[in-house]
C-alpha cells in the first residue's frame, strides 16, 4: 500500500510510501486517504494524527504527473480525480483530532495542499515547500488556495502560485507556512497530547468556524463555552493547577 496507517502509542502516522515516485500522489491514493482518516477517527486510542513520508529525504512531489497524462482526455477521469482529491483536502481540514505535518525533503503541489489542511506544520531545516502548476499549466484547486491564503496571506500565497517557487524550511517559517522546524514532530504532539483533549477539539472547532467565515458566537458557540465548566476535564485541569501537579486528563 502507498498509504497506511499505523499507530505509535496514542500518535496516530499516515505514511506515504511511494518512494520510487518521490510519493507523488496517484487516484488510488487520493481515494485511500480518507479511508485512513476514518480508521484514524475511530480508534479512541489515537489522540494526535501525523502526516509523513515513511521514508526520509521527500514528504511529497504532488500529484502523479505521469497519471494525469494518461488521463487527460478523459473528462470521467478528470472529474473522479478532482472530487477525490476534494474530499481528501475537506475531510482533512475538518478531521476532529488534531493533526500534524511532518515535512521532510519537497513538499510540492498536491502534496502542499496536503500539510496545508493540517492543523500545524513542522518542517526539517533541509526541506523545500513550493506549489508548481502555474508551470504546468495547470490551477491549484479554490479549496487548497484558500488553506494557502488563510496561512500566508493574499500577497505571499500569489507570489508562491504565481512563480511555482520552492521555498526553504526557513523562508517558509518567516512567512507562516510552517509553524516549527525540527527534526521531529514527535515533542509537539506529545505536547498536545499533554491537555484537555475535549479542549483541543473544541478549540480546533472554534477555529475552523473562524475561518469558514464566523465572527460572533451563536447559540453552540456560548454552550461550548458554558459545558467546559462541568466536565471531568476542567475539575482536572483546575485541581492540578492549584496543587502545582501535573495534570492527567481521560
Amino acid at each position: 500500500m502507498s498509504l497506511r496507517l499505523e499507530r505509535d502509542g496514542p500518535i496516530g502516522c499516515i505514511l506515504i510510501d511511494r518512494p520510487e515516485k518521490r510519493n507523488a500522489f496517484n487516484q488510488e491514493m487520493w481515494e485511500q486517504f480518507p479511508v485512513l482518516l476514518g480508521a484514524a477517527l475511530i480508534d479512541r486510542a489515537i489522540r494526535v494524527v501525523v502526516v509523513q513520508s515513511a521514508t526520509q529525504g521527500v514528504f511529497c512531489a504532488g500529484a502523479d504527473i505521469n497519471e494525469l497524462m494518461a488521463h487527460k482526455d478523459s473528462s470521467a477521469w478528470r472529474e473522479a480525480n478532482q472530487a477525490a482529491i476534494s474530499r481528501t483536502q475537506h475531510e482533512l481540514a475538518r478531521f476532529a483530532k488534531p493533526t500534524i505535518a511532518f515535512i521532510d525533503g519537497d513538499c510540492v503541489g498536491g502534496g502542499c495542499g496536503i500539510a496545508l489542511a493540517c492543523d500545524i506544520r513542522v518542517a526539517t531545516a533541509g526541506s523545500r515547500i513550493g506549489i508548481t502548476p502555474a508551470k504546468l499549466g495547470l490551477v491549484y484547486p479554490l479549496h487548497d488556495t484558500k488553506l494557502l491564503v488563510d496561512l500566508v496571506g493574499p500577497g505571499q500565497a500569489k507570489r508562491m502560485l504565481y512563480t511555482g517557487e520552492l521555498l526553504s524550511a526557513q523562508e517558509a517559517l518567516q512567512i507562516g507556512l510552517v509553524e516549527l522546524i525540527d527534526e521531529s514532530a514527535t515533542p509537539l504532539a506529545h505536547q498536545i497530547m499533554g491537555n484537555s483533549a475535549h479542549s483541543t477539539h473544541e478549540i480546533k472547532g472554534f477555529v475552523r468556524r473562524i475561518l469558514d467565515g464566523q465572527a460572533d458566537d451563536d447559540l453552540e458557540t456560548k454552550r461550548i463555552f458554558a459545558d467546559a465548566f462541568t466536565k471531568p476535564d476542567f475539575i482536572e485541569g483546575t485541581s492540578a493547577f492549584a496543587r502545582k501537579r501535573k495534570p492527567e486528563f481521560k
